[in-house]
């Protein structure tokens, strides 16, 4: 069981949407065409198009034939300008004979070879004048060789003698003074044990010991005196060593630096000679150059000689020629110059784009209704299979017609029916008996008993509709 649908749109032909464009494209373009191709009055001339003709062109998409006119653009000269160019070109003309005239000397002149056997001689750079220029120098005596060593002066002395050297010396300093201290050392300690046993004072008593320690500490001293100068003798030897080996190396110093004072006068000498002789070989280069300036210039002068003649022999073959291209290029046509005219373009349609448009906007519509459609028969439908439902317009307010819905009745209709698919109308309504007026959707009794008189029945007054008859007669497929 199904209802039929409000039809889509039928999509446009892209052969007949091509031609409709192309059409409006080419209506365009000859408008331009007529609008841009602007006649022009200038105080020199004026310039006129007009349509002389069409040529036939047919679309190779559509088949569709088209006739496009041509345009001619005649110039036209005012009367002072014609009555000049028909002076210019009588000039030309005569310059044009003219030229025809010199031609003719080209010609011969042409005929025959540059002839350069009196020119100047060109410069020989083999004259005497720079054949007998001497070579330069390149090279000139060093001086000499330059002293880089010195003679021998013997070796600096590194060391000298120390105190192990004079070590003997001083020992011998220090036995002589002892062996004379030794035997009054000996007197003196023998002259202190009587004089303590004089006086009463044992050996190893204290005071005994204390006089004999002070006595040690005596003899000591004298000891430590005799070494002592034992050392000064042997420092004193080593210091004459010292000055000694100092004073040779001074001396060697002083060789050392006589030598080196002669080798540097030696050498100022022979740099000075080099100084001398580099001066003397770039003076006689300077005279070697300048010699050769002078033939160059002699050589110079001999070829720009040569040279200017041979200017003026080439001057005297192409000024014939020039003048020709002088006298031609005279005698070109001039044309009036005519300002650009500002082009008018008129927008081209798009004519596809807007069947396109109507197209979409169709279907948008046709999409809306099929929505619409079914929000109707879902209230249909919402009836329920089987059941009776009040759909007297007697019993119901508020009402609205919001559509139709195609009907598909009985192929043998009874007294009443329509033959043929109908439109049965859908309204929106309320109840009277509904405090809320809450809104209903649905057809009408009194539509679906004229389309099927048993699909309604009477009950207590009120028109009911069968849902189940409605679905099965009015609502069914065609």
């Amino acid at each position: 069981m199904s209802f039929l649908k409000p039809d889509p749109p039928t999509p446009p032909n892209p052969i007949d949407t091509a031609r409709a464009s192309t059409g409006t494209n080419v209506s365009t373009a000859i408008a331009n065409a007529f609008l841009n191709n602007v006649n022009q009055v200038t105080p020199t001339g004026s310039v006129s198009y007009n349509p002389t003709g069409s040529y036939s062109w047919t679309d190779p998409t559509t088949g569709t034939g088209y006739n496009i006119p041509t345009f001619t653009a005649t110039q036209t000269l005012s009367p002072q300008q014609a009555a000049i160019q028909g002076q210019t070109e009588a000039s030309q003309l005569n310059l044009a004979g003219m030229a025809n005239q010199q031609s003719q000397r080209v010609a011969n002149l042409l005929s025959n070879s540059l002839d350069t056997s009196n020119a100047l001689a060109p410069g020989n750079p083999y004259w005497v004048s720079m054949q007998g220029v001497s070579p330069a120098i390149t090279s000139y005596s060093a001086g000499g060789p330059i002293q880089s060593g010195l003679g021998p002066l013997g070796n600096i002395t590194q060391t000298y003698a120390g105190p192990q050297d004079f070590g003997n010396d001083a020992l011998s300093v220090q036995n002589a003074i002892m062996q004379r201290m030794n035997p009054s050392l000996q007197q003196n300690r023998q002259a202190l044990q009587q004089q303590l046993a004089d006086q009463g004072i044992r050996y190893g008593s204290q005071a005994y010991s204390d006089a004999m320690a002070t006595f040690n500490q005596q003899e000591n001293d004298a000891r430590l005196g005799a070494v002592t100068q034992g050392y000064n003798v042997q420092q004193q030897l080593i210091n004459e060593a010292a000055q000694q080996a100092a004073f040779q190396n001074e001396a060697q110093q002083q060789g050392y630096e006589q030598q080196l004072g002669q080798g540097q006068f030696a050498n100022a000498a022979q740099q000075q000679q080099y100084q001398q002789n580099a001066l003397q070989a770039q003076f006689y280069n300077a005279g070697q150059a300048q010699d050769l300036a002078q033939a160059q210039s002699t050589f110079n002068a001999f070829n720009a000689a040569r040279n200017q003649w041979m200017q003026e022999q080439f001057a005297l073959r192409n000024q014939p020629i020039n003048e020709i291209t002088s006298l031609l290029s005279g005698s070109q046509v001039s044309q009036p110059n005519f300002v650009q005219t500002p082009g008018s373009q008129i927008a081209t349609t798009d004519i596809a784009g807007l069947i396109n448009q109507n197209f979409n906007q169709q279907l948008s519509s046709y999409q809306q209704q099929s929505q619409n459609v079914n929000n109707l028969v879902g209230g249909i439908l919402g009836l329920g299979a089987g059941a009776l439902k009040a759909s007297d317009e007697r019993v119901k307010e508020n009402i609205t017609k919001v559509g139709t819905v195609f009907a598909a009745p009985d192929t043998q209709p009874k007294m009443g029916s329509v033959i043929g698919k109908e439109k049965l109308p859908i309204y929106q309504y309320s109840y009277k008996t509904d405090p809320a007026s809450t809104m209903h959707i649905g057809p009408m009794a009194q539509d679906v008993e004229r389309m099927d008189p048993k699909a309604v029945k009477t009950i207590g007054g009120v028109k009911h509709i069968d849902t189940s008859r409605v679905m099965g007669s009015i609502l069914r497929a065609a």
